[in-house]
């Protein structure tokens, strides 16, 4: 359901509190701007975020003009997001496993980056397809992975309360909110951006909409495909290249 308000809200705003099956038996999710989630104690509340507005100035001169016009072109050149990607043993969250999670954040031109493999759950494997693409087997995963619940506390700590953009995120965003649901753990209240829909916009004559084939048109070359950081930072240099060509917001 909230996947549906998110992609029928247009530019309106909503608030989402649900039944779950955490120790209080319930939390939320919001697109409200002026409001964020919080964990208080394991409790999840929703914080006020006070924003001075500071109104039609007058008798500013050129220069302070000028000044404020340059900051402001300066954040559209150096967007501040994060690119997501997650490699699972399946497409069904309820069924298959997050198997590692792959992350790049960039802050005003600094990049930095986020990479985990996760534990198995017991008596899970990874089917051989899925094990001959990603390069992941068992035992790798159980020798250097870590807890799922872990690997998404860091994750939300990376990415604190930056844009999270993704090719094809409604896929990531499912096994995110069943891991979330799950683990017990206060949901990501990021703005999440999925670029693919934008792609078949802009991109209404391309034979496929394969991320390997929407990275090619872009002259981006990603050498290690199905890595989950790899793909990630594929995507943000795409989501770079659509931001300078396309004119795409993040």
């Amino acid at each position: 359901m909230w996947q549906r308000i998110k992609e029928n809200i247009g530019r309106g705003e909503a608030t989402l509190v649900y039944n779950t099956n955490n120790e209080l038996g319930y939390t939320f999710r919001t697109t409200r701007k002026d409001k964020t989630i919080v964990d208080s104690d394991g409790i999840p509340l929703m914080k006020t975020i006070f924003q001075t507005s500071e109104g039609n100035r007058h008798g500013f001169s050129n220069a302070y003009k000028y000044h404020q016009a340059k900051k402001f072109s300066r954040k559209i050149k150096a967007p501040s997001f994060v690119a997501l990607d997650l490699e699972t043993t399946g497409l069904n969250p309820r069924n298959n496993q997050i198997i590692s999670i792959g992350a790049v954040k960039t802050i005003n031109g600094q990049v930095s980056h986020f990479y985990r493999l996760i534990k198995l759950e017991v008596g899970k494997t990874v089917p051989s397809d899925i094990a001959h693409v990603t390069k992941l087997s068992d035992g790798e995963l159980n020798t250097k992975g870590i807890n799922l619940k872990e690997a998404i506390v860091e994750l939300k700590y990376f990415a604190k309360d930056l844009s999270i953009v993704g090719y094809n995120l409604l896929f990531d965003e499912r096994f995110l909110q069943v891991a979330i649901i799950r683990n017990n753990i206060i949901q990501f209240n990021n703005k999440m951006i999925d670029v693919l829909p934008y792609i078949k916009q802009v991109e209404k004559f391309s034979d496929d909409y394969h991320l390997s084939t929407i990275l090619k048109k872009y002259g981006i070359q990603n050498d290690n495909p199905h890595n989950s950081l790899a793909d990630a930072v594929a995507t943000m240099k795409l989501v770079n290249e659509l931001i300078k060509k396309q004119g795409f917001r993040v």
